[in-house]
């Protein structure tokens, strides 16, 4: 059983940043305005045991986020990411970046830190960069042991699963077909899922193909398939050239068709309240599903691998409302 403490900071301005290391007292904090507990362009490291701050670092532009290990700390700013070691905040590291409004970045527990369009591989000193969508990335996730990168781009409809050790592409799945905003990407422990949270107040779950051999092949055979269909679709329609001025939009219209009725489509589903933002992430136990909203709403739930559809919810338990529960 965890026990929770929420710590109020007698400064005004509220906080725009907040990061834990992993489950301990320790925090990264940046504050919400110039009036609050410090400034938008500080990191804060506070100890909750003692009730002070430890450790400060200082920036000329707004930190957009931050990420803490056990050896490191990482700012994220719009243009520029600064990685730093832990027990002394001695600069290690900086990356210039393209513009990152939303300061994404993940970082693997052991050895490599991602940045977007960018895998840096700090132990063997390898950076590979990945184009991962044509609009800008809105949401990234590594899986535990750093192979695979789970990217989806400011349109929403499709998550790319890529391998980071050589950047190819290994997996395309669907969300939907309407534009939506990604808030969170999350693979299982064992990389055999990822969840998937939108603004459309619903929570998908889709399969990955483990095996990295038989995604390779899988990867060229659909790709192959797929042009093959594409091709047969706009044979069909050969007939037509000549004689239609609109013989050119529907041969395009044959291609996107072919690619959407192709795409990998979620095993589960989860409904929420449109328009509010959660995070998802796996349990521990079994094929289950951890989701938290903005309004202080957690979610456990559970789904069937073999039958997929709605998912079961378990556990219902509002943080800021504790007379609601299920």
């Amino acid at each position: 059983m965890h026990t929770w403490t929420i710590h109020h900071f007698d400064a005004g301005g509220g906080i725009a940043v907040v990061e834990m290391l992993f489950r301990c007292n320790i925090l990264a904090v940046v504050g919400g305005r110039s009036n609050a507990i410090c400034p938008v362009n500080k990191v804060m490291i506070w100890d909750d045991h003692q009730s002070q701050c430890i450790g400060e670092i200082s920036f000329r532009s707004e930190v957009k986020s931050i990420e803490l290990r056990r050896h490191h700390i990482v700012v994220i700013l719009l243009q520029k990411i600064y990685v730093y070691k832990f027990a002394d905040l001695k600069l290690l590291h900086q990356i210039e970046t393209t513009a990152n409004p939303k300061g994404l970045c993940v970082v693997l527990q052991s050895s490599g830190q991602m940045v977007p369009g960018r895998v840096e591989h700090y132990a063997s000193k390898r950076t590979r960069f990945i184009m991962a969508h044509d609009s800008r990335i809105a949401a990234v996730a590594l899986s535990q042991d750093g192979r695979l990168l789970a990217t989806a781009s400011s349109k929403g409809t499709l998550v790319r699963v890529f391998n980071t050790l050589d950047g190819s592409l290994l997996q395309e799945v669907r969300r939907g077909a309407d534009r939506a905003e990604i808030y969170s990407l999350a693979f299982s422990s064992t990389a055999q899922w990822l969840a998937v949270s939108s603004d459309k107040g619903t929570v998908h779950v889709f399969s990955l193909k483990a095996d990295f051999g038989t995604l390779n092949n899988d990867r060229l055979h659909n790709t192959s398939e797929s042009h093959v269909s594409s091709s047969s679709m706009i044979s069909s329609l050969s007939f037509m050239k000549g004689n239609m001025p609109g013989v050119a939009f529907c041969s395009m219209l044959c291609r996107c068709s072919a690619r959407y009725f192709s795409s990998e489509w979620s095993v589960a589903q989860f409904r929420l309240h449109e328009g509010l933002q959660h995070v998802v992430a796996f349990g521990h136990r079994k094929n289950t599903v951890l989701i938290l909203g903005m309004d202080g709403s957690f979610y456990r739930c559970q789904f069937d691998p073999m039958t997929g559809g709605e998912m079961t919810q378990l556990e219902y338990y509002n943080f800021l409302k504790p007379e609601e529960t299920l």
